[in-house]
């Protein structure tokens, strides 16, 4: 590969929150590895704040996750050819496409399904490797270019806006979706444990309506009341509020992959998905993957808590196989297994060896 003194590069991540934050191990090793490269990414609308303050990034370009006729042919001219360099981070179809009209040398994943022609039209190709974790599978597009892996995700730059008195820790209950979510009756035991261990208890949260009205519901009763801060906070302002963190608890959502990357005590509860492609990356990486399934597992400064049933894990949308549908392995895990990770997360108990099933 030949590139200009000061080359410009094109990053695509069209996915999710938490697949963009752990892009940016990849987004680093480009930067550094390249001298004098200016680096842009290309990501879904709303996204875009995860990236905020990242001092990897020259400029983030946002589509919406579907766009009219129209704004796909103003991305496409916006594109056509601006980069030296452009690398998919996806083996779908659009954004194999997208770097291809962007770049003039190309980079990317390449999975089963329509190979053929992503091989002729990337310079470069790296097979798609669901086995291994995310962050792993990234960091193999740098390596496919001869340049040094870098392991730590860079997360948004810090802002202060609120400060809980301290001891605190914090719990963020209410993921994407309800497949993810673990039992209201848990998170209240939780918070009131919390309380009798001597910290402040801070809940966050996003400002849509329906989910504030979750929340709601779900705080009201507690006593002494979690303080409630859904809606108040941008990701600086989160990070910030992580940082200071004794310990956080979340489910399998962007906000607990964000916890892991500050170095905060993170405890993560997974349900139907598993953790070994897409768990939470600790500080330092992982010097061997998060088993699929187990009761509690902890690498770094990460807990993974599950329910290790017989069906787990099944990689489905819930028992119901929908995104709305209730998951028997977040209903049927108890507080007090939460609490042992808490607990060692706290200090409170030694960590002994994870037990692990399959």
């Amino acid at each position: 590969m030949s590139l200009p003194a000061k080359p410009r590069v094109l990053v695509i991540t069209l996915r999710r929150l938490g697949d963009v934050l752990l892009t940016t191990p990849l987004v680093r090793a480009l930067r550094r590895g390249i001298p004098g490269a200016r680096v842009d990414m290309l990501v879904f609308q709303g996204t875009e704040g995860i990236l905020a303050g990242n001092p990897d990034i020259d400029r983030v370009i946002t589509v919406p996750q579907r766009p009219s006729a129209m704004e796909t042919a103003r991305l496409i001219r916006q594109l056509w050819r601006q980069y030296d360099l452009a690398v998919s981070t996806q083996a779908g179809d659009r954004p194999t496409f997208l770097a291809a009209i962007a770049g003039r040398f190309r980079v990317g994943l390449v999975g089963k399904t329509g190979a053929v022609w992503k091989k002729r039209v990337l310079n470069r190709s790296v097979a798609a490797d669901p086995d291994v974790h995310r962050v792993i599978e990234l960091l193999r597009l740098a390596g496919a270019l001869g340049i040094e892996e870098r392991p730590n995700v860079v997360v948004p730059r810090p802002s202060l806006q609120i400060v809980p008195r301290a001891p605190y820790a914090v719990l963020h209950a209410n993921p994407m979706y309800p497949i993810r979510r673990w039992t209201d009756e848990g998170w209240r035991a939780l918070a009131e444990a919390l309380t009798e261990r001597g910290l402040a208890v801070v809940a966050t949260g996003g400002p849509a309506p329906d989910e504030r009205q979750y929340l709601d519901r779900l705080w009201n009763p507690v006593r002494p009341s979690v303080e409630r801060t859904d809606g108040l906070l941008n990701w600086g302002g989160l990070v910030q509020l992580l940082s200071g963190a004794a310990v956080y608890v979340g489910p399998d959502t962007s906000m607990t992959h964000l916890a892991a990357s500050t170095g905060c005590p993170t405890v993560a509860i997974y349900g139907p998905a598993s953790p070994h492609g897409m768990g939470p990356w600790p500080i330092g990486g992982l010097s061997e993957p998060w088993a699929r399934s187990g009761a509690i597992q902890t690498h770094g400064n990460v807990w993974v808590v599950q329910n290790p049933l017989p069906c787990m894990p099944c990689d489905r949308l819930g028992c119901d196989n929908h995104l709305a549908s209730r998951s028997r392995c977040l209903d049927e895990l108890t507080a007090r297994q939460v609490l042992l990770a808490v607990d060692q997360a706290l200090g409170k108990v030694p960590v002994a060896a994870p037990t692990l099933a399959g």
